[in-house]
């Protein structure tokens, strides 16, 4: 069998069932409500055998400058027969000229180095039930007004428009917030993802109101289980184990240049989370 015989479409919400069984094939911890999360603020495409679905692959775009290329997921037995690079090379036509991320594992890297995707750096999981922990006094739940500066922050810390996400985890997450002289300098989500709870992101000026943020979100949760992806450079990998959240896996981050971005104006913030793999 060859992949002209079978049929790509456009992923609408009746394919998620479909979805849902081919993530638990390759036993990621997915929901229907997180699959549910990701198609509605992206374009899919999924390869259907009949009416067996085989394979998915989503493009989210960030503005009309940035994407990430994600749940990229090929039946087991249709793998090796080029599926995976057709459904990779639709996904990149959607992006059009954007810069486009995502989070690779090892046995991906070589297609996505063919398509011109190179490695940036690496992507840790921690994960587990966290241990007891003070709240920090100088971290609050965020009110009802603080929704248009979490979202001005967050497009600080990542350099592209991720609005229509915020807006999702406005409806689906918990915030907690740092303020300084009354103005939010930092913030944390938290929201239900998979086994248990996922951490999301996390935005901050340093790693003291980083951490302050993720503590605040584990003394709220304890006897929860709790998951959260961050890169290496933040060197919280070592602290998260401490908190009793242990390593659970990693990935390699890369990227594929698009057209020329705009400069921003410099700022002081940084990612220290991600809201998914997936989304970044």
């Amino acid at each position: 069998m060859t992949t002209q015989e079978i049929i790509l479409e456009k992923m609408t919400p009746k394919h998620l069932d479909g979805a849902l069984e081919l993530s638990r094939q390759v036993q990621w911890p997915h929901r229907r409500e997180d699959w549910e999360l990701v198609q509605s603020i992206s374009q899919g495409i999924v390869a259907l055998e009949e009416e067996r679905l085989v394979a998915t692959i989503i493009m989210t775009p960030y503005g009309d400058d940035t994407a990430t290329i994600n749940m990229v997921i090929v039946d087991a037995a249709m793998r090796g027969r080029g599926l995976g690079r057709k459904m990779l090379e639709e996904a990149l036509a959607e992006a059009g000229e954007r810069t486009c991320y995502l989070v690779a594992t090892q046995e991906g890297l070589p297609l996505y180095e063919k398509v011109g995707f190179a490695a940036t750096g690496e992507t840790v999981q921690h994960q587990g039930e966290p241990l007891p922990v003070e709240v920090p006094g100088h971290v609050t739940w965020s009110e009802s007004g603080d929704h248009a500066h979490l979202v001005t922050l967050d497009r600080a810390a990542h350099g592209h428009d991720r609005s229509a996400l915020m807006e999702i985890l406005r409806k689906r997450a918990k915030f907690a917030v740092i303020r300084d002289a009354g103005e939010i300098q930092a913030f944390a989500a938290i929201r239900s993802f998979g086994r248990g709870l996922v951490i999301g992101p996390v935005v901050a000026r340093n790693d003291s109101e980083a951490r302050a943020l993720i503590d605040f979100l584990l003394a709220h949760h304890q006897g929860r289980f709790v998951r959260i992806d961050t890169d290496v450079s933040t060197n919280l990998a070592g602290w998260l184990t401490g908190r009793g959240l242990d390593h659970a896996g990693c990935g390699i981050t890369m990227r594929r240049s698009g057209a020329a971005r705009k400069e921003g104006k410099p700022t002081y913030h940084r990612s220290y989370a991600l809201v998914s793999q997936a989304l970044g």
